[in-house]
């Protein structure tokens, strides 16, 4: 049990280092996008590092652990992506250095005008809702 012991402790020391520096690379990049990249990469590392070292530690706790990994390892990375194309859509601009912007170059090869949504919205006023009666 002793290994065990010492690997938990190793790997919640080590996710928490990726954790750790997920926010010194939010504090140093450039801009929106890196930030969101660097913040997510890491975190997600981190966070999964930190929970198997914690899942080693107390084994009871495994198969709880494993399910919340699962739930991060899918939800950290699609919010982010839907976030940055969110900030990329309202105009957020990227940093002096970027090379490509090829989000942008896909929109432009597609028809779609930059800044703009893809898909139509509708009008309230145009499809009246039914009235609730009281």
């Amino acid at each position: 049990m002793a290994a065990l012991d010492i690997i938990g402790a190793l790997l919640v020391l080590l996710g928490s280092l990726f954790l750790f520096l997920g926010a010194l690379g939010i504090l140093r990049m450039p801009d929106l996008y890196n930030r969101m990249q660097t913040g997510t990469k890491a975190t997600t590392l981190g966070n999964m590092l930190t929970l198997v070292g914690l899942g080693l530690l107390e084994p009871a706790w495994l198969p709880k652990i494993c399910l919340i990994i699962l739930f991060v390892l899918i939800t950290n990375p699609l919010s982010s992506h839907a976030l940055a194309r969110a900030a990329h859509r309202a105009g957020y601009p990227l940093a002096a250095g970027s090379v490509t912007d090829a989000l942008r170059e896909d929109e432009q090869a597609g028809g779609i005008e930059p800044g703009s949504t893809a898909c139509q919205v509708r009008d309230p006023g145009s499809d009246p809702q039914p009235e609730v009666a009281e």
